[in-house]
């Protein structure tokens, strides 16, 4: 990162009530996890790589480059302080809840800007709610993404927790249930990884995640965690009306991310085929499941063992929403399109 650049991030840092010890933290993290990137394909794991290791063996690393930052985008600068507006727009897209049944809501949270595939799949989980679900209107998306800055609020952690307390606002807090998906790269200590460089984005922690559930008051819970190592976030979570479902275990990575891949493998598994075939999160978690692991055996990997973990109040709920559904078709899966660049088309000739 050049000069200029630091000093203005390192301003905006401290101008955000954000500490020069964290803004640190977050570059080295960035580069670590852009060392991850570099050496592994759409089939290895996303983040599965040890914090400790030093910015230095990054031997892609450029610090005088920002080349995610699109040219024609607002500043970094301009994006954050439009931050409160994007919420408000979003918010004033709700739709009221329809009386007399339990209500889905969603919030879908895509933290890292450096891969597509978790943009595709933020998307997919709006549009797949939506129109088999039976939730439209009743959804925020939060993504971290060079083409949609001015399309959607930032996947940030104070803004996760303003959607939070959006959503719940909008419901009822006793009666219906709230499907929170967040998906990034996950780290061994159990970090979800938030980043939107140059941005001063803090990582999300189990207990981070926990409080901004809290604080939303918002009782009856299904979070997914589509993210290595995710099962770590599992007993920071779980209670009686919550269930968990993560994309691994607390020390396994997950896979299908990279720059090649579309979605990742846990993200077909649970919401292309299980969500598509079932009109539960639980059955569709068992069917992810059986497919994760034939996929793993298929292509001789580690097995990431997703984890489901729940209670019987949250079942009961779940149970009474499903009964007034009116299940829509299967939704198919399509990512963003990309534009064009000239080294795909040179490769096509």
């Amino acid at each position: 990162m050049n000069a200029p650049r630091l000093l203005f991030v390192f301003a905006l840092a401290f101008a955000l009530g954000i500490g020069a010890t964290a803004l640190v933290q977050h570059r080295h993290l960035s580069d670590i996890v852009a060392l991850g990137n570099t050496q592994t394909s759409s089939a290895t794991p996303g983040a599965a790589i040890d914090p400790s290791e030093a910015d230095d063996q990054n031997p892609n690393k450029n610090e005088d480059s920002d080349s995610s930052w699109p040219d024609n985008a607002p500043s970094p600068e301009q994006v954050l302080y439009a931050q409160p507006q994007r919420l408000h727009d979003a918010a004033a897209k709700l739709m009221p809840r329809a009386p007399d049944k339990v209500n889905l809501y969603f919030v879908a949270f895509a933290g890292d800007s450096e891969e597509n595939v978790f943009r595709n799949e933020a998307e997919y989980v709006d549009k797949l709610l939506t129109r088999r679900f039976d939730a439209a209107g009743h959804g925020l998306l939060l993504v971290n993404n060079p083409a949609t800055l001015e399309q959607y609020p930032l996947a940030s952690l104070s803004n996760l927790e303003a959607a939070l307390k959006t959503i719940g606002e909008s419901m009822d807090k006793e009666q219906d249930v709230l499907l929170l998906f967040l998906t990034s790269h996950g780290s061994k200590d159990h970090l979800l990884y938030v980043s939107m460089d140059p941005l001063p984005l803090d990582q999300i922690a189990p207990d981070d995640l926990a409080d901004a559930l809290n604080k939303s008051g918002i009782r009856n819970k299904v979070v997914v965690i589509s993210a290595c190592y995710s099962g770590g976030f599992i007993d920071a979570l779980k209670d009686e009306s919550t269930m968990v479902i993560t994309a691994a275990r607390a020390d396994r990575a997950s896979f299908g991310c990279g720059s090649a891949a579309e979605i990742t493998d846990f993200g077909r598994a649970f919401l292309v085929e299980g969500l598509n075939h079932n009109d539960s999160f639980a059955d569709a978690f068992s069917e992810a499941r059986r497919l994760v692991d034939a996929w793993e055996n298929r292509d001789g990997e580690d097995h990431s063992y997703p984890q489901l973990v729940t209670a019987p109040q949250i079942d009961a709920k779940l149970k009474a929403w499903r009964s007034g559904v009116a299940l829509g078709p299967p939704v198919p899966f399509t990512p963003a399109a990309q534009p064009l660049q000239v080294d795909s088309l040179t490769a096509v000739r």
